[in-house]
C-alpha cells in the first residue's frame, strides 16, 4: 500500500469521526478550537490505534488464510463501507452525540464506537498478501487525517449545522468499498 492508498483508507475511516464531530459542534452554542482539538485527539488517536491492533491480530492469521486473504479483505471493507452507506441513509448520526459533552466517559464511548470499523480495516490490511504495507505510515496517516477532519468538523457543525454529515458518510463508505474492490481486482488479475 503506497502513500496514496494510505490516504484513501484514512479518508474512508475518517468519515464517521467527522460526522460525529460535526454533531458535537452542532450541539455547542459556541464551538472553540479547544473543543475541536479534544475531539480530534480522541477520534484521531482511536482511529490510529484500532487498525494497528487489527493489523497485528490479522498478521497472526495471515499465513493460515493467505489463499483467501484478498477475498476476506474485500468482504470486510465492503461490509464496513456498506454499513456506512446504510447509516448515512437510515440513521441520524447526531442521535448518538446530541450534546456538546466532551467528558472522558462520553468521548471514550464515541471514540470506540467510531473506530470499531477501523479494527476490521486493520485486519484487512494485514490480509493484503502483497506485504507492501507500512502499517506505521498508514496508521499515522489515519490518525492525522482523522484529527484534522474531527477538529475542523466541530467548527463546521457549529457554523453550518449537519448538512455535510450524510455526504461525508457516503464518501467514506464509497472509498472503503472501492479500496476493497481494488484489492480483489488486483488478486483476481494475479491468478
Amino acid at each position: 500500500m503506497n502513500l496514496w492508498g494510505s490516504l484513501v483508507l484514512a479518508l474512508g475511516f475518517t468519515a464517521d469521526a467527522f460526522a460525529v464531530s460535526m454533531c458535537k459542534g452542532l450541539a455547542m452554542k459556541k464551538a472553540s478550537w479547544k473543543a475541536g482539538v479534544i475531539c480530534g485527539l480522541w477520534f484521531g488517536g482511536f482511529q490510529a490505534l484500532m487498525p494497528l491492533i487489527g493489523y497485528y491480530l490479522g498478521s497472526i492469521f495471515a499465513d493460515t488464510i493467505a489463499i483467501v486473504a484478498p477475498v476476506i479483505a474485500f468482504i470486510l471493507l465492503a461490509l464496513i463501507g456498506a454499513n456506512m452507506l446504510k447509516e448515512a441513509f437510515t440513521k441520524d448520526e447526531c442521535e448518538d452525540s446530541q450534546d456538546g459533552d466532551l467528558s472522558f466517559k462520553t468521548m471514550l464511548v464515541l471514540a470506540i464506537a467510531t473506530s470499531i470499523d477501523a479494527l476490521a480495516g486493520g485486519l484487512s490490511i494485514a490480509l493484503d498478501v502483497e506485504g507492501d504495507v507500512n502499517i506505521f505510515v498508514t496508521v499515522t496517516m489515519i490518525g492525522i487525517t482523522t484529527f484534522l477532519f474531527s477538529a475542523v468538523g466541530v467548527k463546521i457543525g457549529n457554523v453550518f449545522g449537519s448538512r455535510y454529515e450524510k455526504p461525508s458518510q457516503i464518501a467514506g463508505g464509497v472509498l472503503l468499498i472501492a479500496w476493497g474492490a481494488g484489492i480483489l481486482v488486483k488478486f483476481l488479475l494475479s491468478l
